[in-house]
C-alpha cells in the first residue's frame, strides 16, 4: 500500500492541479475602441497587429506580383470580352463585310478562354502564396509559444487556444487572397477601364471614375462597418463555441456520469445562438453595401447614355463607340463587387491578428518572432548547453543545512529528540560539483536559491539548490501540492523563476533559448499523446527513431508485452491524446518518448503514476540508473525505489511566517538510506508505503 507524505495546504499548488493559482484567463472580448466605427477605419492597435502578423507570413513578393498580374489579366479579359462583344454586336448591326468582323470574333473567343485560364492561374498563385504564408505563421507561432512563457497559454481554455492557432491563423492568411489581391486587381483594372472609356469619351470616363470610386469606397466602408459590428460579438461567441465543444469532446465520460451533458449542450446552443444573432445584426449594413455597388453600376450606365446619346447625335461619337462606353462598365464593376467582401475580410483578419499578436506578446514572442527561422526548418524546443561554468559569485555550498522534520505535522523540529532517540542528523546539501556519478564535461543544470511559482500566484517553494549532470540521479519528494511540478516546469524553462538563478552551464535558461542539440527534456504528468502510430509518437522526441529502437525503448519501460499484443505493432494507431490506452500504458509510452530524446538531462514528473507497486519500483529504479550519459531528475511519491538515487530532496513547510509566505523549502536532502536514518517523517512515509 502506498502512503503519500502528509498533504500540503491547498495554497501551495503545483501548477496545473486544482489547487494551483492560475493567471486570469485572457479575455475573449476586445476592449471597445474610443474611435467611432462610423468612420469606417480599423483601430490603430488592430492595424499595427495586422501589419506585424502579415510580416510573419513571409510572403514572397514575386509570387504576390504574379498573382496580382494574373488576377488583373483575368479581370481585364472580362472587360475586354464585354467591350469587344459590344463593338461586335453594334458593328454587325450595320451589315459590314464579314471580314471586318473576323478579328473581333477571334478576340471574343480569345478573351473568353483567357478569362477562365487566367483566373485559374491566379487562384493557383494566390492560394499557394497564402497557404505557404499560413504554414510559416503557424510554425512560428508554435515555436514562439513552445519557447515562451507557459503562463501565456495556461490561462486560456483549450478551445480558445485552438481558435487562435487555427482559425485566426487562417484568417490572417486569407487577407492575402480575399482582401489584398482583390483590392489590387480592382485598382489596376479600374484604372485601365477608365482610361479606355476616357479615350472614347472623356466625360463618360469621368462619370465611370466617379461611380467606381463610389462603389469602391462607400460600399467597402459599409461592409467594414457591418463586419465590425459582428466581429466584436463573433470573436467571443466563436471562442465560446470552440471551448465548449472541446469540453464536451474531452470530458464526455465525466460529464455523462455527472449528468451534466444536457447542461453543457444547452450552453453550446446558447453560444451558437449568440453567434447567429451577431451575424444577423450585421446583415443590414452588408445589404446596403451590396446595393451601393449595384447603384453605382446603374449610375455609370445611365451616365454613359445621358452623355453618349447627344454626342452620337452630334456626330462626336459613333454608334459603335456608344455601345462600348455603355456596356463596358458592366464588366468594370465586377472588380468593385469583390471589395465589399475584401473589406469584411480585412476586419476579420485584423481582429484575428490582434488575438495572435496578443498571445505572442504574452509569451514574450516579439523578439522571438524576429529571430524565428524563415526557411521553415525545424527548431526543437529544448535548452542548450553553453560554454563556461557557473557565473562568478554563484554560491556552491548548497545553502543552509536543512533540518529534520517530525512525522506528526511535517514541520521542522530542530534540536528536538524524536522516538526517544537523539536529534536527527541534518544532511548537507550538494557541494555544487555535480556529485554522485556525474560525468565531467557534460551539461550542468544548476539552481541556486531558486523560488518557484506560477505568474500571478504566490511563491510555492523557495530556497532550492540542486545540480544535475549526466550520470547523476536526483529525486524530489514531498506532499501533494507542495510545488514539485512547478519546480520541474521552472527547471525546464517553461516558467520564469520567482527568485534565485537556474541555468545550464552558467547560462540562464531564458537566455539559452530553444536550439538544436538541447540539454534538457521534460516529460510532464499530462504530456500529450498524439493521434498517430506508436512509432510516430516516439519520433516526437527524435525524428529518426528506428523500429528496432522503438521496440527496445518500449521493452525498457515495461511495454514489451503490450507491444506484442497490438494488431499492427509499432504501426498501430492510437486515439487522440491516448484515449485508446490505459493510464499506465500512456505514462510508460511518454517515458519511452523521453528516453528517445537526445537530451542528456531528463526531468520526469511522477513516472510511476498509475502503475502497480512492483512495476512502479522497477521502472523508477531503472530510470535512476539510466547510465553515465544521462542525468535524471524525477518527482515521485514512491520512496521504496529511491535507493538508486544519488540524492533525494525532501520538500516541505518550514517554521515561521516568513517561511510560510515563501511556500515550501528543502527540509532535508541526502541519500535514501541517510534520510531513512535521520528524518522521521521520511522514514514514517516509507514504512506506510511498505504496508
Amino acid at each position: 500500500m502506498t502512503a503519500p507524505l502528509a498533504p500540503a495546504p491547498a495554497a501551495g499548488g503545483t501548477g496545473p492541479g486544482p489547487a494551483t493559482p492560475r493567471p486570469a484567463p485572457a479575455p475573449d472580448t476586445e476592449p471597445r475602441p474610443k474611435r467611432r466605427w462610423a468612420r469606417g477605419l480599423l483601430p490603430t492597435a488592430e492595424r499595427h497587429a495586422l501589419r506585424r502578423a502579415v510580416a510573419l507570413l513571409d510572403l514572397d513578393r514575386l509570387r504576390l506580383l504574379w498573382a496580382v498580374l494574373a488576377g488583373s489579366a483575368g479581370l481585364a479579359s472580362a472587360v475586354g470580352l464585354t467591350a469587344t462583344s459590344a463593338w461586335l454586336i453594334a458593328r454587325a448591326s450595320q451589315m459590314p463585310p464579314v471580314l471586318e468582323l473576323s478579328v473581333a470574333a477571334v478576340a471574343v473567343r480569345t478573351f473568353g478562354i483567357s478569362r477562365a485560364l487566367l483566373r485559374y492561374l491566379e487562384r493557383l498563385a494566390s492560394h499557394d502564396l497564402a497557404l505557404r504564408g499560413m504554414a510559416a505563421l503557424r510554425e512560428r507561432l508554435y515555436l514562439i509559444l513552445a519557447a515562451g512563457r507557459a503562463d501565456a497559454v495556461a490561462g486560456l481554455r483549450r478551445g480558445d487556444l485552438l481558435a487562435r492557432t487555427g482559425a485566426d491563423v487562417d484568417a490572417v492568411g486569407d487577407v492575402v487572397v480575399r482582401a489584398v489581391l482583390p483590392a489590387a486587381v480592382a485598382a489596376v483594372v479600374g484604372v485601365g477601364t477608365v482610361g479606355l472609356v476616357t479615350w472614347l469619351h472623356p466625360a463618360a470616363g469621368a462619370v465611370l471614375a466617379a461611380c467606381l470610386l463610389l462603389a469602391g469606397v462607400v460600399g467597402p466602408w459599409l461592409s467594414m462597418r457591418s463586419a465590425r459590428l459582428a466581429e466584436q460579438a463573433r470573436l467571443t461567441a466563436r471562442g465560446e463555441v470552440a471551448a465548449t465543444a472541446m469540453t464536451i469532446l474531452d470530458g464526455a465520460a465525466e460529464l455523462t456520469v455527472a449528468g451534466r451533458v444536457p447542461q453543457v449542450l444547452g450552453h453550446l446552443r446558447r453560444a451558437e445562438g449568440d453567434l447567429a444573432r451577431a451575424k444577423d445584426r450585421a446583415a443590414r449594413p452588408a445589404a446596403l453595401a451590396a446595393g451601393v455597388d449595384t447603384l453605382a453600376m446603374g449610375l455609370a450606365v445611365l451616365g454613359a447614355l445621358v452623355l453618349g446619346v447627344p454626342a452620337t447625335t452630334a456626330g462626336a461619337l459613333s454608334p459603335v463607340e456608344l455601345a462600348v462606353i455603355v456596356l463596358t462598365p458592366l464588366a468594370a464593376f465586377e472588380g468593385t463587387a469583390m471589395l465589399g467582401p475584401a473589406a469584411t475580410q480585412l476586419v476579420r483578419s485584423a481582429a484575428a491578428a490582434r488575438r495572435i499578436m496578443d498571445l505572442l506578446d504574452a509569451a514574450g514572442g516579439s523578439a522571438a518572432a524576429s529571430a524565428a527561422p524563415a526557411d521553415g526548418g525545424p527548431a526543437p524546443v529544448a535548452i542548450s548547453p553553453a560554454d563556461g561554468g557557473l557565473a562568478p559569485g554563484t554560491p556552491t555550498d548548497g545553502g543552509p543545512a536543512p533540518v529534520a522534520v517530525s512525522p506528526a505535522d511535517g514541520r521542522p523540529a530542530p534540536g528536538t529528540p524524536t522516538d526517544g532517540g537523539s536529534t536527527p542528523r541534518a544532511v548537507p546539501a550538494d557541494d555544487g560539483d555535480g556529485g554522485g556519478r556525474g560525468v565531467a564535461g557534460g551539461p550542468h543544470l544548476a539552481a541556486r536559491g531558486l523560488a518557484v511559482g506560477w505568474p500571478g500566484g504566490p511563491t510555492v517553494a523557495h530556497g532550492i539548490d540542486l545540480d544535475l549532470v549526466p550520470g547523476r540521479a536526483v529525486a524530489v519528494v514531498g506532499p501533494s501540492g507542495i510545488g514539485k511540478t512547478t519546480l520541474l516546469l521552472t527547471l525546464a524553462g517553461l516558467l520564469p523563476p520567482r527568485a534565485g538563478t537556474v541555468g545550464v552551464d552558467g547560462v540562464p535558461l531564458e537566455a539559452a533559448g530553444p536550439v538544436a542539440g538541447g540539454a534538457v527534456v521534460l516529460t510532464a504528468e499530462d504530456a500529450h499523446v498524439f493521434g498517430t502510430t506508436v512509432l510516430e509518437n516516439l519520433r516526437v522526441a527524435r525524428g529518426d527513431v528506428s523500429a528496432a529502437e522503438g521496440e527496445a525503448l518500449l521493452r525498457r519501460v515495461g511495454l514489451g508485452a503490450w507491444l506484442a499484443g497490438l494488431p499492427a505493432g509499432l504501426d498501430t494507431l492510437l486515439g487522440p491524446d491516448g484515449a485508446t490506452i490505459s493510464g499506465g500504458e500512456r505514462r510508460r509510452l511518454l517515458l519511452a518518448r523521453a528516453l528517445a530524446s537526445p537530451a542528456p538531462l531528463l526531468l520526469l514528473d511522477e513516472p510511476a503514476e498509475h502503475l502497480d507497486p512492483a512495476t512502479a519500483d522497477h521502472l523508477v529504479a531503472d530510470l535512476l540508473r539510466a547510465g553515465p550519459d544521462v542525468g535524471t531528475l524525477l518527482v515521485t511519491h514512491r520512496l521504496s525505489a529511491l535507493a538508486a538515487a544519488d540524492e533525494v530532496i525532501l520538500l516541505g513547510r518550514g517554521d515561521g511566517d516568513g517561511a510560510d509566505a515563501g511556500g515550501a523549502t528543502v527540509l532535508a536532502r541526502g541519500t535514501h538510506a541517510e534520510l531513512l536514518a535521520t528524518v522521521p517523517v521520511y522514514r514514517w512515509a516509507a514504512e506506510q508505503e511498505a504496508r
